[in-house]
């Protein structure tokens, strides 16, 4: 008869630590981390460094600070505004990044332009109201998403970009 209460005893005491454990590591969880708020970007300061450019000239292969590319200008928006490097041809950030519909775009989005989906030939960031800032023979400049001289083939998402 011992022997059995203390089998019981030793399996309840187990269930107990066990249940109490995973109680504290399912709160632990609920909690934010240091690593969930790290990845948040912040849209103001995006939107801050982006149009501090605005008038600087094109430069093809440019990665600024005085003269961009189109994506030498969302790259160093992204270095400067967020601690993050992406990749250095619009082709590859287009590759690299999740794709999200325009019913979906976000501030701070990149938009991406060309004959097709394999082709991407241009990009440019996102700022609201349907327009983008992007860099093109004109230099550094807000325009409309869907003016008549580019064809968007794709949106993508950076990062967890927030509103502040």
């Amino acid at each position: 008869m011992f022997i059995f209460m203390k089998k019981t005893l030793t399996k309840f005491i187990l269930s107990l630590v066990a249940t109490v454990a995973f109680a504290f590591t399912g709160a632990q969880l609920s909690q934010p981390t240091e690593a969930h708020a790290a990845t948040e970007i912040s849209y103001s300061k995006i939107q801050t460094v982006a149009k501090a450019q605005l008038g600087k000239p094109y430069g093809w292969g440019s990665t600024g600070p005085s003269r961009f590319d189109c994506s030498g200008f969302t790259s160093y928006v992204y270095k400067h505004a967020a601690k993050k490097v992406i990749p250095r041809t619009a082709q590859a950030q287009y590759n690299k990044y999740k794709h999200v519909s325009y019913k979906n775009i976000k501030k701070g989005d990149l938009v991406f332009f060309g004959g097709s989906k394999r082709s991407i030939s241009h990009v440019g960031l996102y700022v609201g109201n349907g327009k983008m800032i992007d860099s093109q023979n004109r230099g550094v400049v807000t325009e409309a998403v869907h003016a008549p001289w580019w064809h968007a083939v794709g949106y993508a998402r950076v990062g967890n970009v927030v509103a502040d």
